[in-house]
């Protein structure tokens, strides 16, 4: 695993041990930033369900202003600590329930969502970002899922959504309106 662009290009990050946290492919992630890669630039990003903290990091690494990593387990947030360090970056971590995070009300112009699949959080984390107005106008909210896996539609009043496949895994971008 590693950073593929940007200030950090090539450094290496820390992997999970164990099966636990399923940490983004180097392909996919490659293809999500390659999406979304006019807008990223000074946005204020939130890396929900951080586990090692690569797609955050992946975003300051090209610009960023912002990035604060969730996730609820200490050992991941260790993980996204030491992989800041490793890259000379600087974030905001915070230990919580990603659901619960979401209801503070905290705005950000990008959020990245990678739940455990099959769990069910992807769907009640994109209705919580809708329910709770944390996405800003003109902000792109990502979710990789299984592809086989159904996420809400959130309505044409939230904004327009693309569907990309690669083998079993999807990404959702979503981009709202202004």
């Amino acid at each position: 695993m590693r950073v593929i662009a940007g200030q950090c290009r090539g450094r290496r990050l820390l992997e999970p041990a164990g099966m636990e946290v399923r940490p983004t492919t180097d392909q996919v992630k490659e293809a999500l930033f390659n999406i979304i890669q006019f807008d990223i630039e000074g946005r204020k990003v939130l890396d929900l369900f951080a586990g090692t903290g690569q797609l955050g990091i992946e975003a300051l690494s090209r610009g960023a202003a912002e990035c604060v990593f969730v996730d609820s387990s200490r050992d991941s947030l260790k993980l996204v600590r030491e992989n800041l360090r490793r890259c000379s970056l600087t974030g905001r971590v915070v230990q919580a329930d990603s659901l619960a995070f979401l209801r503070g009300g905290e705005r950000f112009d990008l959020i990245l969502l990678d739940p455990p699949y099959d769990s069910g959080l992807d769907g009640q984390a994109m209705a919580s970002v809708k329910a709770f107005d944390i996405l800003s106008k003109g902000g792109i909210m990502v979710c990789e899922s299984r592809k086989e896996t159904v996420l809400p539609d959130l309505g044409a009043d939230f904004g327009s959504a693309r569907t990309y496949r690669y083998g079993k895994i999807k990404l959702t971008v979503i981009t709202r309106g202004v």
